[in-house]
Protein backbone atom coordinates (compact mmCIF):
# COMPACT_ATOMS: atom_id res chain seq x y z
CA UNK A 1 0.00 0.00 0.00
CA UNK A 2 1.32 3.42 -1.22
CA UNK A 3 2.30 5.74 2.11
CA UNK A 4 1.34 8.78 -0.51
CA UNK A 5 -2.01 10.33 -0.17
CA UNK A 6 -3.10 11.83 -3.25
CA UNK A 7 -6.08 13.77 -4.98
CA UNK A 8 -6.79 15.69 -8.23
CA UNK A 9 -8.42 19.70 -8.45
CA UNK A 10 -10.54 20.52 -11.46
CA UNK A 11 -12.81 23.70 -11.27
CA UNK A 12 -15.43 21.77 -13.43
CA UNK A 13 -16.00 19.33 -10.12
CA UNK A 14 -16.97 21.47 -7.81
CA UNK A 15 -19.16 20.91 -4.41
CA UNK A 16 -20.72 24.67 -4.01
CA UNK A 17 -19.87 28.22 -2.99
CA UNK A 18 -18.70 29.22 0.27
CA UNK A 19 -21.45 31.20 2.33
CA UNK A 20 -19.96 34.18 4.44
CA UNK A 21 -22.07 32.74 7.52
CA UNK A 22 -20.21 29.42 8.03
CA UNK A 23 -17.29 31.38 9.68
CA UNK A 24 -20.08 32.12 12.36
CA UNK A 25 -19.46 32.39 16.09
CA UNK A 26 -21.57 32.03 19.21
CA UNK A 27 -21.90 34.05 22.63
CA UNK A 28 -24.00 33.11 25.45
CA UNK A 29 -24.80 34.60 28.55
CA UNK A 30 -22.89 31.51 30.09
CA UNK A 31 -19.73 31.92 32.39
CA UNK A 32 -17.11 34.66 31.01
CA UNK A 33 -18.28 34.69 27.72
CA UNK A 34 -20.42 38.46 27.80
CA UNK A 35 -18.98 39.62 31.34
CA UNK A 36 -15.00 39.83 31.66
CA UNK A 37 -15.16 38.18 27.92
CA UNK A 38 -15.96 40.52 25.22
CA UNK A 39 -17.61 43.12 28.01
CA UNK A 40 -16.05 44.80 31.20
CA UNK A 41 -16.60 48.22 31.56
CA UNK A 42 -13.39 48.58 33.99
CA UNK A 43 -11.00 47.12 32.14
CA UNK A 44 -8.01 49.29 31.10
CA UNK A 45 -8.84 48.82 26.99
CA UNK A 46 -12.72 49.42 27.97
CA UNK A 47 -14.35 52.10 25.41
CA UNK A 48 -17.08 53.96 26.07
CA UNK A 49 -19.58 50.97 25.91
CA UNK A 50 -17.86 49.00 28.23
CA UNK A 51 -16.47 46.41 25.59
CA UNK A 52 -12.49 45.33 25.79
CA UNK A 53 -11.02 46.74 22.71
CA UNK A 54 -8.17 44.34 22.83
CA UNK A 55 -10.94 41.32 22.36
CA UNK A 56 -12.52 43.34 19.59
CA UNK A 57 -9.63 43.29 17.55
CA UNK A 58 -9.00 39.83 18.36
CA UNK A 59 -12.29 38.79 17.09
CA UNK A 60 -12.05 41.28 14.05
CA UNK A 61 -9.00 38.90 13.25
CA UNK A 62 -10.52 35.51 13.79
CA UNK A 63 -13.07 36.99 11.00
CA UNK A 64 -16.58 35.95 12.55
CA UNK A 65 -19.59 36.84 10.79
CA UNK A 66 -22.87 35.70 12.12
CA UNK A 67 -22.64 35.47 15.97
CA UNK A 68 -25.71 33.59 17.05
CA UNK A 69 -27.02 35.01 20.60
CA UNK A 70 -28.28 35.25 23.77
CA UNK A 71 -28.14 31.35 23.84
CA UNK A 72 -28.07 28.69 23.78
CA UNK A 73 -29.38 27.05 26.74
CA UNK A 74 -29.90 30.45 28.10
CA UNK A 75 -32.52 30.79 25.70
CA UNK A 76 -34.92 28.81 27.07
CA UNK A 77 -35.33 30.94 29.81
CA UNK A 78 -34.98 34.21 28.42
CA UNK A 79 -37.24 37.42 29.00
CA UNK A 80 -36.11 39.75 26.30
CA UNK A 81 -37.58 43.00 28.03
CA UNK A 82 -35.08 42.55 30.82
CA UNK A 83 -32.17 43.39 28.27
CA UNK A 84 -33.44 46.54 27.11
CA UNK A 85 -33.81 49.97 28.97
CA UNK A 86 -31.25 51.66 30.97
CA UNK A 87 -29.27 49.12 32.19
CA UNK A 88 -29.20 50.22 36.07
CA UNK A 89 -32.66 49.32 36.14
CA UNK A 90 -32.58 45.80 33.98
CA UNK A 91 -33.79 43.09 36.95
CA UNK A 92 -31.58 40.13 37.73
CA UNK A 93 -32.29 37.00 37.25
CA UNK A 94 -31.79 33.16 37.85
CA UNK A 95 -30.58 31.34 35.22
CA UNK A 96 -31.50 27.70 35.42
CA UNK A 97 -29.77 26.45 32.18
CA UNK A 98 -25.95 27.11 33.98
CA UNK A 99 -27.65 27.73 38.08
CA UNK A 100 -25.71 31.52 37.73
CA UNK A 101 -27.46 35.00 38.16
CA UNK A 102 -28.05 37.13 34.74
CA UNK A 103 -27.25 40.89 35.25
CA UNK A 104 -28.93 41.79 31.73
CA UNK A 105 -25.87 44.65 32.54
CA UNK A 106 -25.52 43.42 28.60
CA UNK A 107 -28.45 43.32 26.56
CA UNK A 108 -29.81 43.45 22.83
CA UNK A 109 -28.82 47.16 22.18
CA UNK A 110 -25.34 46.07 23.41
CA UNK A 111 -24.92 43.05 21.57
CA UNK A 112 -25.92 45.03 18.27
CA UNK A 113 -23.30 47.60 19.16
CA UNK A 114 -20.86 45.32 19.91
CA UNK A 115 -21.54 43.35 16.28
CA UNK A 116 -21.33 46.88 14.70
CA UNK A 117 -18.09 47.31 16.33
CA UNK A 118 -16.42 44.04 15.49
CA UNK A 119 -17.39 45.11 11.69
CA UNK A 120 -19.75 44.99 8.49
CA UNK A 121 -19.49 41.81 8.45
CA UNK A 122 -20.72 40.82 11.71
CA UNK A 123 -24.34 39.90 10.98
CA UNK A 124 -26.96 39.42 13.99
CA UNK A 125 -28.30 35.44 14.55
CA UNK A 126 -30.90 36.14 17.06
CA UNK A 127 -33.25 32.94 19.25
CA UNK A 128 -36.21 33.06 20.68
CA UNK A 129 -37.13 31.52 23.92
CA UNK A 130 -39.89 28.89 22.60
CA UNK A 131 -38.77 27.11 26.15
CA UNK A 132 -41.02 28.91 28.85
CA UNK A 133 -42.08 31.43 26.19
CA UNK A 134 -43.79 31.52 22.77
CA UNK A 135 -45.18 33.20 19.30
CA UNK A 136 -46.42 36.18 21.29
CA UNK A 137 -42.74 36.67 23.02
CA UNK A 138 -41.22 36.28 19.76
CA UNK A 139 -42.97 38.35 17.34
CA UNK A 140 -43.13 41.08 20.42
CA UNK A 141 -39.21 40.72 20.02
CA UNK A 142 -39.39 41.06 16.30
CA UNK A 143 -41.35 44.26 16.55
CA UNK A 144 -38.92 46.06 19.02
CA UNK A 145 -35.57 44.87 17.37
CA UNK A 146 -36.93 45.51 13.45
CA UNK A 147 -39.72 47.81 12.91
CA UNK A 148 -38.81 51.29 12.48
CA UNK A 149 -41.32 53.17 14.40
CA UNK A 150 -44.63 54.44 15.00
CA UNK A 151 -45.64 51.35 17.44
CA UNK A 152 -45.48 50.65 21.21
CA UNK A 153 -42.20 48.18 20.80
CA UNK A 154 -40.64 50.12 18.16
CA UNK A 155 -41.16 53.58 19.87
CA UNK A 156 -39.94 52.26 23.25
CA UNK A 157 -36.86 50.85 21.04
CA UNK A 158 -36.40 54.16 19.75
CA UNK A 159 -36.95 55.70 23.58
CA UNK A 160 -34.32 53.31 25.01
CA UNK A 161 -31.63 55.12 22.74
CA UNK A 162 -31.77 53.09 19.66
CA UNK A 163 -33.43 55.46 16.46
CA UNK A 164 -32.29 52.97 14.10
CA UNK A 165 -33.81 49.42 13.69
CA UNK A 166 -31.71 46.95 14.33
CA UNK A 167 -32.35 44.80 10.79
CA UNK A 168 -31.90 41.16 12.46
CA UNK A 169 -32.56 38.65 9.60
CA UNK A 170 -31.33 35.35 11.25
CA UNK A 171 -33.32 33.60 13.95
CA UNK A 172 -33.68 30.70 15.29
CA UNK A 173 -36.88 29.06 16.96
CA UNK A 174 -35.62 27.87 20.26
CA UNK A 175 -32.62 26.07 20.78
CA UNK A 176 -31.94 22.01 21.45
CA UNK A 177 -35.65 21.98 21.71
CA UNK A 178 -35.31 17.59 21.48
CA UNK A 179 -32.75 17.96 24.72
CA UNK A 180 -34.70 16.25 28.22
CA UNK A 181 -31.98 18.94 29.94
CA UNK A 182 -33.53 21.84 28.16
CA UNK A 183 -35.95 24.49 30.01
CA UNK A 184 -39.71 23.40 28.50
CA UNK A 185 -38.40 20.37 26.57
CA UNK A 186 -40.93 19.45 24.26
CA UNK A 187 -41.89 16.22 21.70
CA UNK A 188 -41.08 16.94 18.12
CA UNK A 189 -44.75 17.00 17.70
CA UNK A 190 -45.06 19.63 19.89
CA UNK A 191 -42.31 21.73 18.99
CA UNK A 192 -42.76 21.07 15.48
CA UNK A 193 -46.61 22.95 16.36
CA UNK A 194 -45.05 25.63 18.06
CA UNK A 195 -42.19 26.55 15.22
CA UNK A 196 -44.78 26.32 12.72
CA UNK A 197 -46.84 29.36 14.50
CA UNK A 198 -44.16 31.17 15.42
CA UNK A 199 -42.59 31.27 12.01
CA UNK A 200 -46.24 31.72 10.68
CA UNK A 201 -46.63 35.07 13.11
CA UNK A 202 -42.84 36.41 12.52
CA UNK A 203 -43.49 35.95 8.36
CA UNK A 204 -46.85 38.21 8.89
CA UNK A 205 -44.31 40.55 9.87
CA UNK A 206 -41.82 39.94 7.53
CA UNK A 207 -41.77 37.49 4.99
CA UNK A 208 -38.26 37.68 4.12
CA UNK A 209 -36.92 36.67 7.56
CA UNK A 210 -35.08 33.83 7.60
CA UNK A 211 -35.50 30.86 10.20
CA UNK A 212 -34.12 28.27 11.79
CA UNK A 213 -35.67 25.19 13.14
CA UNK A 214 -34.40 23.17 16.02
CA UNK A 215 -33.03 19.83 14.46
CA UNK A 216 -31.42 17.08 16.87
CA UNK A 217 -29.00 17.87 19.48
CA UNK A 218 -26.38 15.45 18.56
CA UNK A 219 -26.48 12.20 16.03
CA UNK A 220 -26.59 10.11 19.04
CA UNK A 221 -29.75 11.30 20.70
CA UNK A 222 -32.77 8.35 20.51
CA UNK A 223 -35.18 10.89 18.38
CA UNK A 224 -32.45 11.29 16.18
CA UNK A 225 -33.80 11.98 12.40
CA UNK A 226 -37.25 11.22 13.46
CA UNK A 227 -37.50 14.43 15.36
CA UNK A 228 -35.91 16.24 12.09
CA UNK A 229 -38.94 14.23 10.15
CA UNK A 230 -41.41 14.62 12.38
CA UNK A 231 -40.20 18.56 13.01
CA UNK A 232 -40.10 19.30 9.47
CA UNK A 233 -43.37 18.15 8.52
CA UNK A 234 -45.08 20.70 10.19
CA UNK A 235 -42.36 23.36 9.30
CA UNK A 236 -41.08 22.53 5.54
CA UNK A 237 -42.47 24.94 4.02
CA UNK A 238 -42.04 28.26 6.73
CA UNK A 239 -38.18 27.39 7.48
CA UNK A 240 -34.99 28.17 5.59
CA UNK A 241 -32.40 25.96 7.77
CA UNK A 242 -32.69 23.02 10.33
CA UNK A 243 -30.24 23.50 12.64
CA UNK A 244 -27.42 20.17 14.28
CA UNK A 245 -25.34 20.61 17.25
CA UNK A 246 -22.20 18.30 17.90
CA UNK A 247 -19.13 18.33 20.27
CA UNK A 248 -16.01 16.27 20.08
CA UNK A 249 -13.36 15.37 22.82
CA UNK A 250 -10.74 12.68 23.62
CA UNK A 251 -12.31 9.35 25.32
CA UNK A 252 -10.15 7.55 27.42
CA UNK A 253 -6.71 8.00 25.71
CA UNK A 254 -8.16 6.90 22.21
CA UNK A 255 -6.88 9.86 20.70
CA UNK A 256 -6.62 7.97 17.44
CA UNK A 257 -10.72 7.93 17.44
CA UNK A 258 -10.23 11.79 18.48
CA UNK A 259 -8.34 12.59 15.59
CA UNK A 260 -10.83 11.18 13.17
CA UNK A 261 -14.08 12.95 14.76
CA UNK A 262 -14.88 14.67 11.76
CA UNK A 263 -16.00 10.82 9.75
CA UNK A 264 -18.92 11.57 12.61
CA UNK A 265 -19.36 15.02 11.87
CA UNK A 266 -19.67 14.28 7.97
CA UNK A 267 -21.63 11.66 8.81
CA UNK A 268 -24.23 14.12 10.72
CA UNK A 269 -24.35 16.18 8.09
CA UNK A 270 -25.37 13.75 5.33
CA UNK A 271 -27.97 12.19 7.61
CA UNK A 272 -29.68 15.35 8.24
CA UNK A 273 -29.55 16.17 4.49
CA UNK A 274 -30.88 12.49 3.72
CA UNK A 275 -33.95 13.59 6.36
CA UNK A 276 -34.45 17.02 4.92
CA UNK A 277 -34.91 15.68 1.12
CA UNK A 278 -36.79 12.88 2.20
CA UNK A 279 -39.34 14.74 3.63
CA UNK A 280 -39.50 17.36 0.55
CA UNK A 281 -39.81 14.71 -1.55
CA UNK A 282 -42.48 13.22 0.63
CA UNK A 283 -44.41 16.69 0.27
CA UNK A 284 -43.65 17.06 -3.18
CA UNK A 285 -41.77 20.12 -3.00
CA UNK A 286 -38.96 21.55 -4.70
CA UNK A 287 -37.80 23.33 -2.01
CA UNK A 288 -34.23 22.37 0.19
CA UNK A 289 -33.49 22.75 3.38
CA UNK A 290 -30.20 24.07 4.48
CA UNK A 291 -28.16 23.45 7.61
CA UNK A 292 -27.29 25.49 10.28
CA UNK A 293 -24.72 23.59 11.99
CA UNK A 294 -24.75 26.82 15.11
CA UNK A 295 -23.29 24.92 17.50
CA UNK A 296 -19.81 22.84 17.21
CA UNK A 297 -16.75 22.65 18.59
CA UNK A 298 -14.24 20.54 20.68
CA UNK A 299 -15.63 20.38 24.00
CA UNK A 300 -14.33 18.23 26.72
CA UNK A 301 -18.21 17.82 28.43
CA UNK A 302 -17.41 15.01 30.59
CA UNK A 303 -16.12 17.41 32.83
CA UNK A 304 -19.79 19.88 32.81
CA UNK A 305 -22.09 18.16 34.77
CA UNK A 306 -19.76 18.59 37.87
CA UNK A 307 -18.50 22.13 37.05
CA UNK A 308 -22.64 23.31 36.43
CA UNK A 309 -23.77 21.01 39.65
CA UNK A 310 -21.42 23.13 41.96
CA UNK A 311 -22.65 26.37 41.30
CA UNK A 312 -24.64 28.07 43.62
CA UNK A 313 -26.01 30.85 41.49
CA UNK A 314 -22.92 33.16 40.92
CA UNK A 315 -22.19 35.70 38.57
CA UNK A 316 -20.07 35.30 35.35
CA UNK A 317 -18.03 32.46 36.79
CA UNK A 318 -15.28 30.67 35.75
CA UNK A 319 -16.98 28.08 33.45
CA UNK A 320 -16.66 25.61 30.49
CA UNK A 321 -13.06 27.12 30.07
CA UNK A 322 -11.20 24.48 28.30
CA UNK A 323 -7.67 25.09 27.61
CA UNK A 324 -7.00 23.26 23.87
CA UNK A 325 -3.83 21.82 22.85
CA UNK A 326 -2.08 21.27 19.57
CA UNK A 327 -4.18 17.88 19.14
CA UNK A 328 -7.46 19.81 20.05
CA UNK A 329 -6.60 22.31 17.35
CA UNK A 330 -6.10 19.74 14.50
CA UNK A 331 -8.95 18.07 15.24
CA UNK A 332 -10.61 21.33 15.13
CA UNK A 333 -9.00 22.58 11.28
CA UNK A 334 -10.93 18.63 10.63
CA UNK A 335 -13.65 19.82 11.73
CA UNK A 336 -13.43 22.95 9.75
CA UNK A 337 -12.64 20.87 6.45
CA UNK A 338 -15.66 18.34 7.08
CA UNK A 339 -17.92 22.23 6.86
CA UNK A 340 -16.38 23.18 3.69
CA UNK A 341 -16.54 19.83 2.12
CA UNK A 342 -20.53 20.10 2.61
CA UNK A 343 -20.58 23.81 1.68
CA UNK A 344 -23.42 23.54 -0.87
CA UNK A 345 -25.86 22.41 2.02
CA UNK A 346 -24.30 23.67 5.23
CA UNK A 347 -24.84 27.21 4.75
CA UNK A 348 -24.46 28.97 8.22
CA UNK A 349 -21.78 27.41 11.36
CA UNK A 350 -21.19 28.64 14.25
CA UNK A 351 -18.09 28.04 16.54
CA UNK A 352 -19.30 27.83 20.29
CA UNK A 353 -18.21 30.19 21.43
CA UNK A 354 -16.57 33.54 20.99
CA UNK A 355 -14.69 34.11 24.21
CA UNK A 356 -13.49 32.25 27.53
CA UNK A 357 -16.16 29.54 26.98
CA UNK A 358 -14.93 26.67 25.07
CA UNK A 359 -13.52 29.51 22.76
CA UNK A 360 -10.74 30.43 20.09
CA UNK A 361 -9.44 33.50 23.01
CA UNK A 362 -8.74 33.99 26.42
CA UNK A 363 -9.16 37.11 28.94
CA UNK A 364 -7.99 37.30 32.15
CA UNK A 365 -10.05 40.09 34.24
CA UNK A 366 -8.59 43.00 34.40
CA UNK A 367 -5.79 41.57 32.08
CA UNK A 368 -4.66 40.15 29.30
CA UNK A 369 -6.48 38.70 25.97
CA UNK A 370 -5.17 36.00 23.88
CA UNK A 371 -5.42 33.29 21.51
CA UNK A 372 -6.12 29.46 22.23
CA UNK A 373 -4.22 27.01 19.76
CA UNK A 374 -8.35 26.64 17.51
CA UNK A 375 -8.17 30.43 16.84
CA UNK A 376 -5.13 30.05 13.92
CA UNK A 377 -7.36 27.27 12.24
CA UNK A 378 -10.33 29.31 12.15
CA UNK A 379 -9.26 32.68 11.18
CA UNK A 380 -7.42 30.90 8.54
CA UNK A 381 -10.22 28.88 7.13
CA UNK A 382 -12.25 32.12 7.47
CA UNK A 383 -9.65 34.37 5.78
CA UNK A 384 -8.90 31.69 2.68
CA UNK A 385 -12.29 29.69 2.66
CA UNK A 386 -13.69 31.92 0.58
CA UNK A 387 -14.95 30.67 -3.06
CA UNK A 388 -15.90 27.66 -4.37
CA UNK A 389 -14.78 24.52 -2.53
CA UNK A 390 -13.82 22.02 -4.97
CA UNK A 391 -14.66 17.90 -5.34
CA UNK A 392 -11.40 16.65 -3.34
CA UNK A 393 -11.54 13.02 -3.10
CA UNK A 394 -8.62 11.44 -1.31
CA UNK A 395 -6.59 8.28 -2.63
CA UNK A 396 -3.94 6.79 0.42
CA UNK A 397 -3.24 5.57 3.68
CA UNK A 398 -5.99 4.97 6.17
CA UNK A 399 -6.07 3.66 9.63
CA UNK A 400 -8.30 1.79 11.97
CA UNK A 401 -9.89 3.78 15.03
CA UNK A 402 -12.53 2.30 18.11
CA UNK A 403 -15.17 4.39 17.21
CA UNK A 404 -15.48 5.77 13.70
CA UNK A 405 -13.93 2.58 11.79
CA UNK A 406 -11.21 3.18 8.83
CA UNK A 407 -10.49 6.19 8.31
CA UNK A 408 -7.85 8.51 6.05
CA UNK A 409 -4.92 9.64 7.63
CA UNK A 410 -5.68 12.22 4.75
CA UNK A 411 -8.64 14.84 5.61
CA UNK A 412 -8.71 17.80 2.83
CA UNK A 413 -10.78 20.04 1.00
CA UNK A 414 -9.59 23.23 -1.59
CA UNK A 415 -11.35 26.34 -2.18
CA UNK A 416 -10.97 28.33 -5.34
CA UNK A 417 -11.22 32.25 -5.28
CA UNK A 418 -13.16 34.12 -7.30
CA UNK A 419 -9.56 35.54 -8.99
CA UNK A 420 -8.86 31.62 -9.53
CA UNK A 421 -6.03 31.49 -7.28
CA UNK A 422 -6.90 27.86 -4.30
CA UNK A 423 -6.22 27.27 -1.37
CA UNK A 424 -5.49 23.63 0.26
CA UNK A 425 -7.12 22.97 3.68
CA UNK A 426 -5.24 19.72 4.88
CA UNK A 427 -4.88 17.79 8.42
CA UNK A 428 -2.55 14.49 8.91
CA UNK A 429 -4.50 12.45 11.49
CA UNK A 430 -1.04 10.30 11.82
CA UNK A 431 0.26 10.77 15.45
CA UNK A 432 3.66 9.29 14.30
CA UNK A 433 4.50 9.69 10.71
CA UNK A 434 5.14 12.23 7.89
CA UNK A 435 2.32 12.29 5.00
CA UNK A 436 3.72 12.81 2.00
CA UNK A 437 1.10 14.15 -0.58
CA UNK A 438 0.52 14.90 -4.40
CA UNK A 439 -2.04 16.81 -6.22
CA UNK A 440 -3.06 16.73 -9.29
CA UNK A 441 -4.07 20.33 -10.74
CA UNK A 442 -6.47 20.36 -14.03
CA UNK A 443 -7.42 23.34 -15.75
CA UNK A 444 -6.73 25.95 -13.11
CA UNK A 445 -3.35 28.37 -14.44
CA UNK A 446 -1.75 27.90 -11.12
CA UNK A 447 1.83 28.26 -10.93
CA UNK A 448 3.90 28.72 -7.35
CA UNK A 449 3.23 28.45 -4.17
CA UNK A 450 2.82 31.59 -2.07
CA UNK A 451 2.67 29.86 1.11
CA UNK A 452 2.72 26.86 3.33
CA UNK A 453 1.59 27.04 7.02
CA UNK A 454 1.71 24.80 9.57
CA UNK A 455 0.30 24.05 12.97
CA UNK A 456 2.19 21.03 14.87
CA UNK A 457 4.37 20.55 17.51
CA UNK A 458 7.02 18.36 18.75
CA UNK A 459 4.47 18.32 22.01
CA UNK A 460 0.89 17.12 20.72
CA UNK A 461 -0.01 18.44 24.14
CA UNK A 462 0.95 22.06 24.21
CA UNK A 463 -1.07 24.65 24.75
CA UNK A 464 -1.26 28.43 24.90
CA UNK A 465 -1.84 29.96 28.42
CA UNK A 466 -1.85 33.52 30.06
CA UNK A 467 1.27 32.47 31.63
CA UNK A 468 2.85 31.40 27.87
CA UNK A 469 -0.07 32.93 25.93
CA UNK A 470 2.44 32.42 22.59
CA UNK A 471 3.63 28.73 23.39
CA UNK A 472 1.70 27.63 20.12
CA UNK A 473 1.47 29.31 16.77
CA UNK A 474 1.51 27.91 12.92
CA UNK A 475 5.14 28.02 11.36
CA UNK A 476 6.10 27.52 7.48
CA UNK A 477 6.47 24.39 5.74
CA UNK A 478 9.44 22.95 4.03
CA UNK A 479 10.07 21.29 0.80
CA UNK A 480 6.35 22.00 -0.83
CA UNK A 481 6.51 22.64 -5.20
CA UNK A 482 4.50 23.40 -7.83
CA UNK A 483 5.74 21.82 -10.99
CA UNK A 484 4.19 20.75 -14.01
CA UNK A 485 0.46 20.72 -12.39
CA UNK A 486 1.33 18.85 -9.32
CA UNK A 487 1.65 20.08 -5.98
CA UNK A 488 4.03 18.12 -3.39
CA UNK A 489 4.75 18.05 -0.50
CA UNK A 490 5.19 16.36 3.15
CA UNK A 491 2.97 16.72 6.13
CA UNK A 492 4.30 17.06 9.72
CA UNK A 493 2.36 14.46 11.70
CA UNK A 494 -0.60 15.44 13.56
CA UNK A 495 -0.43 18.94 11.76
CA UNK A 496 -3.29 21.36 10.09
CA UNK A 497 -2.06 22.47 7.02
CA UNK A 498 -2.84 25.94 4.84
CA UNK A 499 -1.09 25.79 1.52
CA UNK A 500 -1.86 28.87 -1.05
CA UNK A 501 -1.42 28.60 -4.66
CA UNK A 502 -1.19 31.62 -7.21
Amino acid sequence: MTRTARFALDPAFAVGTVDPRLFGSFVEHLGRCVYTGIFEPDHPTADEAGLRQDVLELVRELGVTAIRYPGGNFVSGYKWEDSVGPAEERPRRLDLAWRTTESNRFGLSEYIAFLKKVGPQAEPMMAVNLGTRGVAEAIELQEYANHPAGTELSDRRIAHGDKDPFGIRLWCLGNEMDGPWQTGHKTAEEYGRLAAETARAMRQIDKDVELVACGSSGQGMDTFAEWEAKVLQETYDLVDYISLHAYYEEHDGDRDSFLASAVDMESFIENVVATCDHVGARLKSKKKINLSFDEWNVWYMSRTDAEVSALDWPQAPRLLEDVYSVTDAVVFGSLLIALLRHADRVTVACLAQLVNVIAPIMTEPGGAAWRQTTFFPFAQAARYGRGEVLDVRVSGPTYDTRRHGSADLLHATAVRAEDGTATVFAVNRSQTDSLPLEVSLHGMELSEVVEHSVLSDADPDARNTLAEPERVAPHAGTGTTLEDGTLKTTLEPLSWNVIRLG
